[in-house]
């Protein structure tokens, strides 16, 4: 009993189990060979930003050049950071890690997308600071609550948070990195840009024990809540100031997107039964007003009437997060129509009119994006479908002979005769590569299920770390759900993990578990990775702060809903 109160959060994150063997083989698509294309493919990409366009933020693939776009960052190599560790990249990741340290500085006078930069940066380095111990490197004593990454993340995070600074708690959508918002700065945001930042700022909260990220993000989240339609819908843009909405259009798709997805993974990697109850009472008045045959349309979000008939390829990400909550039939239905857009183009239109089967003026091209992937990854690990595989081998195909030049992957402008612009957005190497290879890698480390994990000292006492379960941001980066339990334990609780952990031990042989119990620094070897090369070590320890809000421990929360990832969440059995 005491080993299930200890593991309970643990095992409820663990990812769905289930049985090997699919019709992939029965359909003759060679797994082992599309994952090795996809690798040739990130490499082609990865190798031409370093060569011609590092350090700015993006590779021009027409030109082979640079070029800046959301913040002077070198954005493609914090965005692609994660993806060489999943693709098995440890020296490459060790000596990214160093570059960024030495050469990325957030203190410049720069105008940065609030949400951009949260989601690609600060996600990105979260992520890789969480992953540095894997990567073989040499993590400095206290980690995961410090590390160089984790305070480049926290920097880049509080350069963020003057934003925040208005009457409603929601955020302009813009900030000058080195003054803060600027004077005239329009207070029309996006809700996917006031309603995305629970999953990292409260990863960050936790990690380094400082309330003001959560609690800000929480703030926003609730105030869109608050501000819903009569019907239970949000529009697409609010104004900040007064709360009132600017643009009235309801959907899934652009401008509304990770609002919807980070009440569901806020939910998942907080175990926050009021995060998910929102998310479920919004989804009953998106299938009442928005959905039709299984698409989902534009609605207004006071009326309910239809504003707009089609589909945006960023509402694709719908049937992956419809698979974490369980709703896997009505998900499957969802990617068959989304798929079958894909067919006809060899991608997905920006736009796609539904009731003509067409693409919509000046919305025609595809930059590339990942969401159609992303919803088959998911979707694979809880069904093995091999539709989902095949949708893959798509992928490749159409990605390699249209969007493929010298230089790298271009967006295509147009998929009706595939023109290319010259851009080769960072979210290629951190999203559209990254899912494709998960789903073509199903013993990839990512989709542990929990049989395998290692115990880390920390200040603290020990926690449990790389046992799956991960959760996605919306670029993609994968935040371990168990590092949040590892920073903020209150002495009593301290004590009661350690007696656990004896017990564990002293049981270990007769569990099913590998356990790798990992030293403290200075102690021993990463018990994971054969490569033993390491980083330089970080010059400075943060100084230890203590939280004075309410500290969550280890053993499960109590809900009326079970939890589970990758296939059924909170199943409602009332």
């Amino acid at each position: 009993a005491a080993m299930q109160r200890f593991l309970g959060p643990l095992l409820c994150l663990w990812a769905l189990r289930l049985p090997a063997g699919s019709g992939a083989a029965a359909r003759g698509l060679d797994v082992a060979s599309y994952r090795e294309r996809v690798r040739a493919m990130f490499y082609h990409a990865y190798e031409h930003y370093l060569e011609s366009a590092f350090p700015y933020d993006e590779l021009r693939p027409l030109t082979c050049d640079g070029q800046d776009t959301w913040g002077s960052f070198s954005l493609t190599l914090i965005d692609a950071l994660d993806t060489l560790l999943i693709l098995g990249n440890v020296s490459e990741f060790q000596r990214v890690v160093n570059v960024l340290q030495e050469g990325v500085d957030f203190d410049i006078d720069v105008n940065a997308s609030v949400f951009e930069t949260n989601i690609r940066v600060v996600g990105g380095l979260l992520s890789a600071h969480l992953l540095s111990r894997k990567a073989g490197i040499e993590v400095e004593a206290g980690w995961p609550c410090s590390g160089p990454l984790l305070r480049m993340a926290e920097e880049a995070a509080r350069k963020l948070l003057p934003a925040f600074q208005t009457p409603t708690g929601m955020p302009y959508g813009t900030v000058n990195l080195l003054h803060g918002v600027n004077p005239g700065e329009t207070p029309v945001t996006c809700t996917a840009g006031i309603g995305t930042f629970i999953v990292e700022f409260a990863t960050l909260s936790h990690l380094t024990g400082d309330p003001v990220f959560e609690d800000v993000a929480r703030k926003a989240l609730k105030a869109l809540w608050k501000n819903r339609s009569d019907i239970g819908l949000v529009g697409n843009h609010i104004d900040v100031i007064t709360a009132k909405w600017v643009a009235q259009d309801a959907g899934i798709g652009a401008g509304v997107d990770s609002y919807f997805e980070y009440l569901v993974k806020g939910a998942i990697l907080l175990q926050d039964k009021e995060l998910m109850s929102m998310f479920l009472e919004y989804n009953k008045a998106i299938k009442n007003y928005t959905k039709f045959d299984d698409w989902y349309l534009w609605v207004h979000m006071y009326k309910g009437t239809v504003s707009m008939p089609v589909f945006q390829s960023l509402e694709a990400y719908w049937p992956g997060l419809q698979s974490l909550i369980g709703d896997v039939d009505n998900a499957m239905r969802t990617f068959l129509n989304y798929y079958t857009v894909w067919k006809q183009f060899g991608g997905l239109p920006e736009f796609y009119n539904i009731p003509q089967g067409y693409t919509v003026d000046k919305r025609e091209g595809y930059p590339l994006r990942p969401e159609l992937i992303e919803s088959a990854m998911y979707l694979y690990r809880a069904t093995r479908d091999p539709t989902l595989l095949e949708l893959g081998r798509d992928a490749v195909e159409s990605i390699e002979k249209i969007s493929k030049v010298d230089c790298g992957f271009a967006t295509i402008k147009d998929l009706r005769d595939h023109r290319l612009d010259n851009r080769m957005e960072s979210f290629f190497l951190a999203e559209t590569i990254k899912y494709l290879y998960l789903l073509f890698d199903p013993d990839n480390f990512i989709h542990n299920d929990g049989s395998d994990f290692d115990v880390v000292v920390t200040p603290y006492g020990e926690c449990v770390l790389n046992a799956g379960g991960y959760i996605f941001n919306t670029e993609a980066h994968p935040i371990d759900p168990a590092a949040l339990h590892c920073c903020r334990k209150r002495r009593e609780e301290q004590w009661e993990v350690e007696d656990l952990m004896r017990e564990f031990y002293s049981r270990k042989k007769t569990k099913k578990f590998t356990l790798k119990r990992t030293p403290g620094h200075g102690e021993g070897e990463n018990a994971k990775d054969p490569e033993d090369s390491s980083s330089e070590k970080a010059g400075e320890k943060r100084n230890s702060k203590k939280s004075s809000h309410a500290l969550l421990s280890c053993p499960s929360q109590s809900f009326n809903s079970k939890l589970a990832v990758l296939g059924q969440v909170f199943l409602d059995n009332t």
